[in-house]
């Protein structure tokens, strides 16, 4: 309880007075190093290519060249680390392109950490932009995503993610055990030092929308509900966030973010571990839409919804947002 002075009341607009008081004061910040922009790195014979994703204005999906680019571009604004999402020519059963050598994600690592090296590279290891099915693990015929199996493929992925140059690698399947799985992979093919940003927290959510076109990651049957969070659920993202971490995470991910400010605070006070959060693409192309109809304004707007999501808790920010940021920060 804040002391008053006899006979009076705070004045808590003291320290609002000017913009320079409002900022020297300031309790929750964001800055270029908090920030993490998401690309879609498609493998495509015009490695130019700039693929306008219709959904999520402003973003594309980039052929490599065009990826090197706009990244070096992002860069000269302050921009440090990226997110790598990749669509192959070609999906099987099996999403055989999701572990291999020469896959688009692998390829599009080498390519960035070749042209700046001291960029931060972070890769989603997934199947579902890589299977026929759009599931992120392998299924069954009756239809029933196969847990443990899937648990060797994301190992080999991760592996391989770590063989061309990522930084980071983020299992996002959702799958029971993974975390462990790809620490035990990653720790016996060499690359003990290569750490896993969990999506611990991964809601079953309607904010993803956007995003299956942009990774063209639809599932072609079912959903994801036995394997992504019930929405409704909080004791539930403790029991996932703490199973991670004993399995090894280096870092943990709520996702996604202005939806679930509550559960970033709750991960927060419960563990030690840097915590990410992930503003998605439903997030960032509502917002997009309002300031497209001149509803809102969209800086304003923008700059809001991160700082929230930085106050409630979150140390790192993957926003789709990162580069307009970078401009205003």
């Amino acid at each position: 309880m804040l002391p008053t002075v006899q006979g009076d009341f705070y004045r808590g607009r003291r320290l609002r007075a000017s913009a320079a008081l409002r900022d020297f004061v300031r309790e929750t910040k964001v800055s270029p190093e908090h920030l993490v922009m998401p690309y879609f790195a498609v493998e495509a014979e015009d490695e130019n290519l700039d693929k306008p994703i219709t959904t999520m204005p402003g973003q594309s999906q980039l052929g490599l060249k065009a990826l090197v680019a706009r990244v070096g571009r992002a860069m000269d604004k302050g921009l440090r680390a990226v997110m790598l999402f990749g669509i192959p020519a070609k999906k099987d059963a099996s999403g055989s392109q999701a572990y291999a050598d020469e896959g688009i994600v692998q390829r599009a690592v080498a390519a960035l950490k070749a042209a700046y090296p001291g960029l931060l590279v972070l890769t989603d290891v997934c199947l579902c932009e890589y299977t026929s099915h759009g599931h992120c693990g392998m299924v069954t015929p009756a239809g029933d995503v196969r847990n443990d199996v899937t648990l060797e493929l994301l190992a080999r992925t991760a592996v391989s993610h770590a063989k061309a140059g990522a930084d980071i690698v983020a299992p996002s399947d959702m799958m029971d055990g993974r975390v462990l799985a790809i620490r035990q992979a990653l720790d016996h093919t060499g690359f003990k030092n290569t750490p896993i940003m969990s999506y611990a927290v991964k809601y079953a959510s309607a904010f993803y929308g956007p995003f299956r076109e942009a990774a063209e990651s639809a599932p072609q049957f079912g959903d994801r509900k036995t394997y992504q969070m019930d929405p409704g659920n909080w004791r539930e993202a403790l029991r996932e966030a703490g199973a991670d971490v004993a399995e090894g995470a280096d870092f943990l991910m709520v996702k996604p973010a202005g939806p679930c400010l509550d559960i970033i605070r709750l991960v927060r006070e419960s563990f030690e571990l840097p915590l990410a959060a992930y503003q998605v693409s439903g997030e960032y192309a509502q917002i997009k839409a309002a300031a497209q109809l001149g509803w809102m304004d969209h800086d304003k707007v923008m700059l809001e919804s991160v700082l929230a999501i930085k106050r409630a808790g979150a140390d790192i920010i993957i926003t789709y947002f990162a580069e307009e940021l970078l401009g205003l920060l």
